[in-house]
């Protein structure tokens, strides 16, 4: 079931394209920050997206500028390792070929995580790309508020769930 809901996500993307992908993301991006959670947040996890993925890219800069301290993850081995970007952060291309920040890892605790992933249900379960690797991740921060993002037609009636899989606070999806 996981398997077929992904290739049927996967195949939506690519009939919709990279570039209508990217203009459906403004109104997402938006969404987050217009949303009470992201707002009262002081410390925010974002990511920095895949090409199929909501691309909240215009959200790092004015998180910063908004005084928030942003928090993005990088993947080491079968492990998110979060890490603190500032203005003056340096990239490098990582595994999947996503940019990367450099910087030590954060510790601390996340106010708000934002959270992309394959699909999502009413029920607010998330299904990823099948790495677990924000399943590994958010067992560590359970008092993150956890707002999952995607397009709408990411929602599907039922994800399966097992039992490691964390539930998200709230889903924005347009």
């Amino acid at each position: 079931m996981k398997n077929e809901i992904r290739k049927a996500i996967r195949t939506k993307k690519k009939e919709l394209g990279k570039e209508l992908l990217l203009s459906m993301s403004l109104p997402v991006a938006e969404q987050i920050e217009a949303n009470e959670h992201y707002r009262n947040a002081n410390i925010v996890m974002l990511y920095h997206p895949l090409w199929d993925e909501v691309d909240i890219r215009p959200l790092l800069n004015r998180a910063l500028a908004d005084g928030k301290r942003v928090i993005l993850p990088t993947v080491k081995g079968d492990d998110i390792i979060p890490v603190e970007i500032t203005t003056d952060t340096e990239w490098v291309v990582g595994d999947f070929d996503i940019l990367e920040p450099v910087a030590e890892p954060y510790n601390g605790a996340i106010d708000l995580i934002v959270v992309p992933g394959v699909a999502f249900d009413n029920n607010k379960n998330r299904l990823g790309r099948g790495k677990g690797y924000y399943d590994r991740f958010l067992v560590h921060h359970p008092n993150a508020y956890r707002l999952g993002v995607c397009f709408q037609f990411q929602i599907v009636p039922e994800v399966p769930t097992e039992p490691f899989d964390f539930p998200m606070n709230e889903i924005i999806a347009i």
